[in-house]
Formats: structure tokens, sequence, C-alpha cells
């Protein structure tokens, strides 16, 4: 499982201590896994490359069911639901790429631009933090 999945098998240890994937034991006290469980452990690596948290990855993966392979419908009601997530990950990843070199209302008022987007660390009394991107992440949140 561990050549064929691309993991070390500490990380297959690891993935089913944490409830990801199951294994069962020989009598010879030996894990075996699933083929099954190959699948799992792709879309846990896949997730874990784009900084998805195991926590996540975990939510996701329980909707599944334990003990049989998943159908279509139910890996794809999952992926469709996953999607809309991404989709506002994506969302949240490409305006934070688009304002980190603008006023983010962190209150440095270091750039030349802040004092006009921010004059006298106007965003401070709104709390602490990057209060632009603070509230521009509620917005992304509540559209989506």
């Amino acid at each position: 499982m561990a050549a064929r999945a691309g993991v070390a098998v500490s990380t297959l240890h690891f993935y089913e201590s944490e409830g990801l994937i199951e294994s069962w034991r020989t009598p010879a006290n030996h894990r075996r896994y699933d083929r099954r469980e190959l699948r799992r452990v792709a879309v846990i690596r896949v997730a874990q490359s784009l900084g998805i948290p195991l926590a996540e990855i975990r939510a996701m993966l329980a909707r599944l069911p334990k003990g049989r392979a998943p159908n279509k419908a139910e890996w794809q009601a999952v992926s469709e639901d996953w999607s809309r997530e991404l989709d506002a990950r994506i969302a949240r990843l490409e305006a934070l790429r688009d304002d980190l070199d603008g006023c983010i209302g962190c209150g440095c008022l270091s750039m030349e631009t802040c004092p006009l987007y921010n004059p006298d660390d106007r965003k401070g009394r709104e709390g602490p933090g990057p209060r632009t991107w603070i509230a521009r992440e509620r917005r992304l949140r509540k559209a989506t």
C-alpha cells in the first residue's frame, strides 16, 4: 500500500490514527489495507499539498461510507460540496494575491499609499489586525 500510494508506512499509520483510512490485521498481526484506501490516500495527499488542513480533509472523508467503496453518486455529492469550498478558498487566495501589495488595513502606514486608504490609522479603531482584509474575507465568505 505504501509503495503504491507513494507514501511512507509511517504516513499510512498516521492517517489511520487520524481516522482518515482503515486497515485490518492478519493473524500474524500485520496491517493490511484494502485497495479502495488508495483513493483516500491520494485525495489526502493532494489536499495537503494545497494547504488544506487535515480537519477539513477528515470532515470531507467522513461523509463517505466506511467498510466499502463509495459509489459514484457518493463521491459526486462530496465532490460538489467540496468544490464550492475550494471555489471560495480560491476567491480568497486571489483576493489576497491582488491586495497583498496594497493597503490591507494593518496599521503599518509604511507604504506611500496607505495614508490614502487608511489615514491616521482609522481602521485601527475597528480592531486589531488587517482590517481591510478581514472585512473583505467576511464579504467573500457570505457570498459563498
